[in-house]
């Protein structure tokens, strides 16, 4: 890929990343156990969980994020540099989102057929949490057919290497 095409796909990325910090953001400065367990009476621990996989995909947008605007302020442009930025997104950001280490929620792959929203939690969840986890979606769903590239490209440049 070009450099202008990187360039602004990355421009693209930290956007998206910004919007999506905000709301992170803003729901977990909203957001206390008691809240969430008098919204919707449940399993504290499940809810200790979902809350930490929130804090966790928080901070690596946030990290992401800054990754971004760093190589967006390097002249001349380090096209390998983004490459990289756009791999650790994908790899951190939109996996952590659509399948979380902790594993308290899940793609559902056969929304795309149902057009129904395609996380599913494991168990029951707060409203609060499953619609801003819900506004995340569409724009996750477009950035990984974006960065779906560099998980193949960067790896086969990997294995180049070696």
């Amino acid at each position: 890929m070009g450099n202008t095409l990187v360039k602004s796909q990355l421009e693209d990325v930290a956007s998206y990343l910004g919007k999506t910090v905000q709301i992170l953001e803003a729901y977990l400065n909203d957001t206390t156990m008691n809240r969430l367990m008098s919204e919707k009476s449940g399993n504290e621990d499940y809810y200790r969980g979902l809350l930490a996989s929130i804090r966790k995909l928080c901070v690596y947008c946030e990290e992401s994020l800054d990754a971004c605007k760093i190589v967006l302020k390097n002249e001349p442009f380090n096209k390998a540099a983004a490459e990289r930025v756009l791999y650790r997104v994908y790899h951190q950001c939109i996996e952590e989102y659509f399948a979380p280490k902790s594993d308290l929620w899940f793609e559902d792959s056969r929304s795309a057929y149902t057009g129904r929203n395609c996380i599913k939690f494991r168990d029951e969840a707060p409203n609060s949490l499953k619609d801003t986890v819900k506004d995340l979606e569409s724009d996750m769903q477009r950035m990984r057919e974006d960065l779906e590239y560099y998980e193949t490209d960067y790896k086969t440049k990997m294995v180049q290497s070696n």
